[in-house]
């Protein structure tokens, strides 16, 4: 018994000294992005995640300020993660093949613009947010189909990424545990079609089917996939199709607190895909190519919810080795 609440003692001198010497950055950070942990413990342990994740953050911003890297960091809802606790976040399945359609878009060499930008066409939905759930694929895979229905009826609206979370299962996608886009796009054809996501909101966590009829915004024939490692079959496609589904290697520290500028990642893989996104336009920075992303974290991740990944550089982080989009 006396040792019990010895322990205990123990514990409330630890709290209320941890919260008499919190230094205010930790206080704002956890006020800013609604952190709350279990324990003391956890807390410093957190806590000293923080403050080693800010000191690369800084290091890092300080090699952008003297031009020898093209692109800033951010602290953001990251910052108490390890980099292998953030890397089990992205859950976009392995795929088999690297191309699973019969129809494959491939690049013709016709003249293209030097810019483009998805958004100012109206043809891209605001930023959204796939929480503590692996749903990336699904987001990838609306935000495509989303393009293509607004191109067809010059009218945007939001798809259900909870319907593919929940209903997607026979075509292997597995919700929260992770998915593909082009499975996704198989289920949305043989479904007859997705709901609004007015109708289906989202949810950040695997649940019953509950798709209606009713609510279907639109549908795909299909799929095609982009010529495997090509970029400028990417381009030709993002010019030609509109927006494009594409899966790529988020899994470094760089990614985690991406904030502004060209990311350029020599350690990115083209093969290790870990997570789906939207590519929505593609430019030039400061001397930099850049394709112009669309991410599913929010719109305080990254330069408003975007990241311009490096174009034209030997295909980093396999930003064209498994990009596809429906049919319409």
């Amino acid at each position: 018994m006396k040792t019990v609440l010895c322990f205990f003692l123990f514990v409330a001198i630890i709290h209320a000294a941890l919260h008499d010497h919190l230094p205010d950055d930790w206080l704002e950070f956890k006020a800013r992005f609604g952190k709350n942990y279990k324990n003391s413990f956890e807390e410093i342990f957190r806590m000293s995640v923080y403050k080693e994740n800010q000191k690369k953050i800084d290091e890092h911003n300080k090699r952008y300020e003297v031009g020898e890297v093209s692109y800033k960091l951010k602290m953001n809802h990251f910052g108490d993660l390890m980099q292998h606790e953030f890397k089990a976040l992205n859950k976009l399945k392995a795929s088999s093949k690297l191309q699973n359609s019969e129809n494959v878009f491939r690049a013709t060499g016709g003249k293209l613009p030097a810019s483009l930008d998805w958004r100012k066409n109206g043809a891209v939905t605001p930023v959204k947010d796939q929480g503590q759930c692996g749903s990336c694929w699904a987001f990838s895979t609306t935000g495509s189909l989303e393009g293509q229905l607004f191109l067809k009826s010059k009218k945007l609206v939001s798809l259900s990424e909870q319907q593919l979370v929940d209903c997607s299962g026979n075509f292997g996608n597995e919700g929260c545990d992770g998915g593909l886009m082009d499975q996704a796009f198989q289920y949305i054809k043989a479904n007859g079609g997705i709901d609004t996501e007015g109708s289906y909101p989202y949810e950040a966590q695997d649940d019953s089917c509950r798709f209606k009829k009713t609510s279907i915004a639109g549908t795909d024939k299909g799929f095609v996939d982009v010529a495997t490692g090509d970029e400028n079959a990417l381009k030709e496609a993002v010019v030609n199709i509109g927006p494009i589904s594409v899966a790529i290697d988020a899994g470094n520290m760089s990614f985690q607190f991406y904030s502004e500028g060209v990311y350029n990642e020599p350690d990115c893989s083209d093969t290790q895909l870990d997570h789906g996104v939207l590519v929505v336009g593609y430019g030039t920075e400061n001397g930099h190519d850049y394709w112009l992303v669309k991410n599913s974290w929010n719109a305080g991740w990254g330069q408003n919810g975007y990241i311009k990944m490096s174009r034209n550089k030997n295909n980093q982080c396999g930003i064209a080795t498994q990009a596809s989009y429906p049919v319409v």
